[in-house]
C-alpha cells in the first residue's frame, strides 16, 4: 500500500523523452520551495524558478501557487484546469485528476488533505474540510462535508459510498 505519511518522491520524477508538463511545474515549485527553506534569496535562482512556474503554469493550463503547501510524491497526469488555493494543505502521495478546485466554500477555512487521497477529475473540495488517509474522491463530486479515512465519496453534495474496512 502506497504511505500516506512518507513522501514517495519517486512519483515526481521526470523520464527524459517523455512529455510530462505536470511534473515540470512540480519540479519548479519543489525548487522554489527548497530555495525559500535555505533561506536563498539569490537574485538568479529565486527568479528563474518563478519564471520556470510561470511557464508550466501557463503550459498546463493549471493555477497551483509557488507557495502552496503539497506533500510529496504528488501527482498530476493532466494538470489542465487545476486550481488549488494558496493556503489549502496536500499530503503525501496523492493523485489529482484535471478541472479539480480546491479551495474556499461554505465551510469556514480551507482543506485539509491527508495523505495518499486520490482526487477523480472535476471533481470540487470547497471550505474547511478534512479529507482523511486513503481516500477516494469521485470524478465531479463536490466535498463540503469531512470525509474518514479509507472511504469513498461521490456525488452532489458528496455523500460517502464506501468505507474499506480491510485497509484499516
Amino acid at each position: 500500500m502506497i504511505s500516506a505519511t512518507e513522501a514517495d518522491w519517486d512519483r515526481e520524477k521526470i523520464i527524459p523523452g517523455r512529455y510530462e508538463p505536470g511534473k515540470k511545474m512540480l519540479s519548479a515549485i519543489r525548487l522554489y520551495q527548497r530555495l525559500e527553506k535555505q533561506g536563498i534569496t539569490s537574485r538568479t535562482m529565486k527568479p528563474f524558478a518563478v519564471l520556470s512556474h510561470r511557464f508550466w503554469s501557463a503550459v498546463c493550463g493549471a493555477d497551483i501557487p509557488i507557495n502552496t503547501r503539497i506533500g510529496g510524491g504528488l501527482l498530476i497526469p493532466h494538470p489542465n484546469g487545476i486550481v488549488i488555493h494558496p493556503d489549502a494543505t496536500i499530503g503525501p502521495n496523492c493523485l489529482i485528476f484535471q478541472q479539480v478546485t480546491i479551495g474556499e466554500g461554505p465551510k469556514q477555512g480551507l482543506p485539509v488533505i491527508e495523505g495518499h487521497v486520490d482526487i477523480g477529475a472535476g471533481a470540487k473540495i470547497l471550505g474547511g474540510v478534512h479529507i482523511g488517509n486513503h481516500a477516494r474522491i469521485g470524478a465531479n463530486a463536490v466535498v463540503i462535508d469531512d470525509i474518514p479515512n479509507h472511504a469513498t465519496a461521490v456525488g452532489i453534495p458528496a455523500q460517502v459510498k464506501k468505507v474499506d474496512e480491510t485497509a484499516k
